[in-house]
């Protein structure tokens, strides 16, 4: 008995190793299978767009590249076949779209880019499929429709002017990208011929660089628009109260602090202090925040933190922490000290505002179709958040109300409906040069779109980025 009861013992213990191995193939296997499936469905598209990948060489001579198309019906990237079968690329506009569409000569950027295995891609009819392939014609490509509006775009572009700069416009309640202007700007077309110009080590242009979404500035007083959101749910009971008198300068713990061109504000509440940029009054009020909640803030808004985009973008950055003395505290309250904000991040902002809170991810590519014009892929809306309450959002945006109907902003005025934003004038050198900036959105009360705008190196917002802005909502909006 006892010689048998090892043996069912010895038989138990190796049916328990056989069904362990068992069990470990079996979560082997499904694991690739879940891998495989998860390839396919989200991650093959990437792998194939990547740009090194020889598979688009093998794509490109089948299919002729799709076109890029705006969401008003405008060309802005096709297909050019000579009769010898040799395919160019054209873009129409040449400069207007260079940053947002980008171009596929000397490494791919823009829409070319991350549409690039779509736009080699043909759904087109089979029997048009099999008709080509008997011809030995290339297949069509599919298109790709942008949400980028072409008069709008435009607009920015004629109203930037010769400065350098960057123009972003966006609808609020969907993130979809309607204008991305940045100059200098490059022609598309003579990519090759320029290029050594291009990427000279000499050339302070970069003209290369999107600045829309990978140019860092600091923000000036665009930012007063997180230091008072901050200070309002800080202070939800009292905030109303608030009141500072306006020298034109003040010092705070030794530290000088001075208001633009040294104006007087007098008496300010928070009202009159964001509608006027005091300098002095925000400074007072950096000093009363919560340095740790404040940069809680400023993460929630997606400073120092990554997003869901498929084209090239920069972190905008928030350095303040705890351990910040005063004076770095009462620099970056005001849009100064270390902070570094892209124009994208700054119509986030300006468009979570106008979404009564709510932050949408930006989008610039609306759908695919093939050559017909059916559908093949659509882009819907995706929310990143509600980033702050319905109540605090409509605070906020009384005070971007105030600036245009009697602050640095009146220039807004005139318009059959209100507009609202943020002044801003960033000094980035030890000369007191600044970049001008600005960002709003109209209409105040149902806002349809929301704008980004800074010119370096011009002055003051008001004086060279509200004109821009004026354009740019007439020309949306109509007057």
């Amino acid at each position: 008995m006892r010689q048998q009861d090892v043996q069912n013992r010895e038989r138990k213990m190796g049916n328990r190793q056989i069904l362990v191995v068992t069990y470990c193939f079996v979560a082997l296997f499904l694991a690739m299978v879940l891998y495989i499936t998860r390839f396919m469905v989200r991650d093959s598209a990437d792998i194939i767009n990547n740009s090194y990948n020889k598979r688009q060489e093998v794509l490109a001579k089948k299919v002729k590249r799709g076109d890029i198309v705006s969401a008003d019906g405008k060309v802005l990237a096709k297909t050019i076949t000579d009769k010898h079968g040799n395919d160019t690329r054209y873009y129409p506009y040449k400069n207007m779209f260079c940053h947002a569409v980008g171009r596929i000569t000397n490494s791919m950027t823009g829409v070319e880019l991350s549409q690039c295995y779509p736009l080699l891609t043909s759904h087109a009819n089979p029997a048009e499929q099999l008709f080509s392939d008997f011809k030995g014609e290339k297949k069509p490509g599919d298109n790709v429709i942008t949400t980028l509006d072409y008069k709008l775009q435009k607009t920015a572009y004629n109203a930037l002017g010769s400065y350098k700069g960057a123009v972003v416009a966006m609808e609020p309640s969907t993130g979809k990208i309607l204008a991305m202007v940045s100059k200098p700007d490059y022609d598309p077309n003579n990519v090759s011929k320029d290029w050594s110009k291009l990427i000279s080590g000499n050339s302070t242009e970069s003209a290369l660089l999107n600045r829309a979404t990978q140019g860092l500035y600091p923000p000036g007083s665009t930012f007063k628009i997180m230091t008072a959101t901050e200070y309002i749910l800080e202070n939800q009971d009292i905030y109303k109260k608030y009141r500072y008198v306006c020298k034109g300068s003040d010092s705070f713990y030794g530290n000088r602090i001075r208001c633009y061109a040294g104006e007087r504000h007098g008496e300010v509440d928070l009202r009159r202090a964001f509608a006027k940029s005091c300098n002095c009054s925000f400074a007072d009020i950096g000093l009363k925040l919560n340095v740790d909640k404040f940069r809680e803030l400023c993460e929630k808004f997606n400073f120092n933190k990554s997003l869901s985009v498929n084209f090239d973008y920069k972190k905008s950055s928030f350095v303040l922490n705890r351990k910040s003395d005063k004076y770095e505290v009462m620099q970056t309250s005001i849009g100064q000290g270390k902070t570094g904000i892209t124009p994208l991040e700054n119509v986030l902002i300006s468009s979570t505002i106008a979404n009564d809170g709510k932050m949408m991810t930006p989008y610039i590519v609306d759908h695919t179709e093939n050559d017909a014009g059916k559908t093949v892929k659509s882009y819907s809306p995706k929310k990143i958040g509600n980033i702050i309450d319905k109540k605090t959002a409509g605070t906020v945006k009384k005070l971007m109300k105030a600036v245009v109907s009697e602050g640095t902003g009146t220039a807004l005025n005139g318009f059959s409906y209100k507009a609202a934003g943020k002044t801003g004038s960033a000094e980035f050198n030890s000369k007191g040069n600044s970049h001008a900036w600005f960002v709003g959105f109209a209409p105040a009360d149902k806002p349809k779109i929301a704008v980004s705008i800074v010119v370096e190196a011009a002055g003051t917002g008001n004086r060279y980025a509200v004109p821009i802005a004026k354009a740019m909502f007439s020309e949306y909006l109509g007057n």
